[in-house]
C-alpha cells in the first residue's frame, strides 16, 4: 500500500504550501490546504510558523528555523511531483532567504506570493528587516504576488493607496525592483463592489470586479492565493486562475 501511495503522490499534481498554522483553523495552512482540495489538487507543506490564535488575535507566533523549512521544502519537491507553490507568512529575514534559495533551483515552478505581513488584528508576522529581502530577492522569483492595499503600501513604502491611479503606482514601484505581476486585492477599499487589479509590466491593467465580502470570515487571503496556485498547477493561465480563485472564494463565503 505505501508503495502505490508514492507512485500516486509522484504523478498526482500537487500545490507546495509554504505558510504558518492558525490554531482557530481560520487562516494559514488549513486554509491553503482545504482550498487546494477544493480544486481536486493535492497538497504538501513546508510549515514556516506555528501560532497560537483565536479569531479575534494571536497571543504567540513561533518562527521555524530556516534550515528547517528549507529541508521541508526540498523533500516536498522531491518526494512529489509539485506543479506549483503557495507562500504565506514567512516571519523571519533567514526563512525569506532560504524559500528564496529553494526557488531559484526550481524556476520552472510557479509560486504565488501572499506576502504575509500582519495579522487582521494587526499583530506583525514579518520582521522589518525581512521586507527588503522579500522586495529584492523573492518576489522575482514569484509568478504572482497578491498584496492587499495595506500591504501593497508598506512594500512600497508609502501611504495607503486611496485610487487607482495611487494603486497602480505603487504596483509598478514593485515591478520595477522584479516582481513580474501583482494582483493588488482591493477588500480593504470602498465602494459596493471589491475591484482588483492585476498589474504587469507590458501589459494594460486589467480588473477583476465582485461583490464587495462582509462579515468577518478570515483567511480570504490565504483562499484566494491558493486557488490561483491551484489554477496554475493545473497548467491554466494566469488571468484564468484568478477568475476561478474569485468565484471559489465568492462561493465560500456564501456558505459560511
Amino acid at each position: 500500500m505505501a508503495g502505490s501511495d508514492g507512485a500516486m503522490a509522484l504523478n498526482t499534481p500537487h500545490v507546495l504550501v509554504v505558510a504558518g498554522s492558525d490554531s482557530s483553523g481560520g487562516a494559514g495552512i488549513v486554509r491553503d490546504i482545504e482550498t487546494v482540495a477544493a480544486f481536486g489538487l493535492r497538497a504538501c507543506l513546508a510549515v514556516t510558523a506555528v501560532t497560537v490564535q483565536t479569531h479575534a488575535a494571536a497571543t504567540r507566533v513561533e518562527t521555524c528555523a530556516a534550515g528547517l523549512v528549507e529541508e521541508q521544502m526540498r523533500a516536498a519537491l522531491e518526494a512529489n511531483r509539485v506543479s506549483a507553490i503557495k507562500i504565506g507568512m514567512l516571519g523571519e529575514r533567514d526563512v525569506v532567504g532560504c524559500v528564496a534559495s529553494v526557488l531559484a533551483a526550481h524556476g520552472s515552478v510557479p509560486a504565488v506570493l501572499d506576502p504575509v505581513i500582519a495579522t487582521s488584528s494587526g499583530r506583525p508576522l514579518l520582521s522589518d528587516d525581512a521586507l527588503d529581502l522579500l522586495r529584492g530577492a523573492l518576489m522575482p522569483l514569484c509568478a504572482l504576488l497578491t498584496p492587499n492595499l495595506p500591504e501593497l503600501a508598506i512594500l512600497a513604502e508609502g501611504p495607503p493607496a486611496h485610487d487607482e491611479a495611487e494603486i497602480h503606482a505603487q504596483a509598478r514601484q514593485l515591478l520595477d525592483a522584479g516582481a513580474p505581476a501583482i494582483l493588488v486585492k482591493g477588500g480593504h477599499g470602498l465602494g459596493r463592489r471589491a475591484v482588483d487589479v492585476l498589474i504587469r509590466a507590458d501589459e494594460a491593467p486589467l480588473r477583476f470586479e465582485g461583490p464587495r465580502l462582509t462579515g468577518t470570515m478570515r483567511g480570504t487571503g490565504c483562499m484566494l492565493a491558493s486557488a490561483i496556485a491551484a489554477g496554475l498547477a493545473r497548467g491554466k493561465g494566469l488571468e484564468e486562475s484568478i477568475k476561478a480563485a474569485k468565484t471559489h472564494v465568492a462561493e465560500r463565503w456564501d456558505g459560511v
